[in-house]
């Protein structure tokens, strides 16, 4: 019985992928600045439930359309380090006018942190500078989901 489990994980990761590209297709084909539901379903199945912390960006054209979703950043249970510099000049190899960026919380809870909030600051600002805007940074965690936007944090 125990030797069914590896091929038991092997398919729920495939099912788990699966589903991630049906919602990133889902999600290039409508603006996203006006569709808050569709990009917090993709983090949620993207990245809410991983056991390391992982900070994804997703890079906007002038329409709001996707041009493009990277994870830029793999940490640990607790932390990872988001770079603005690095997320900015992407965005302008890119020409994307603005970033969504996010990272998920493993234990559980979406409030930021102070760091959190800190770095969010530094990356608008960062941006700006480049007359690129930083559209939100979203906390997704199995018990939900936070946007720093939506709570004046931006």
């Amino acid at each position: 019985m125990l030797e069914a489990w590896p091929d038991a994980a092997k398919q729920l990761d495939g099912i788990g992928e699966t589903i991630r590209h049906i919602l990133s297709v889902e999600l290039r084909s409508a603006p996203l600045l006006t569709n808050p539901a569709l990009v917090v379903d993709y983090l949620l199945g993207h990245a809410g439930r991983r056991v390391a912390e992982q900070v994804i960006a997703l890079y906007l054209d002038g329409s709001g359309y996707l041009m493009r979703d990277e994870v830029v950043s793999v940490g640990s249970i607790s932390k990872a380090p988001i770079h603005p510099r690095e997320i900015v000049r992407r965005a302008l190899e890119l020409g994307s006018t603005s970033i969504i960026v996010a990272h998920n919380h493993p234990g559980g809870d979406p409030s930021p942190s102070e760091q959190d909030i800190l770095v969010t600051r530094d990356l608008a600002a960062a941006a700006k500078l480049f007359e690129i805007e930083l559209f939100d940074h979203f906390i997704v965690a199995r018990t939900g989901w936070t946007s720093l936007r939506a709570e004046g944090l931006i």
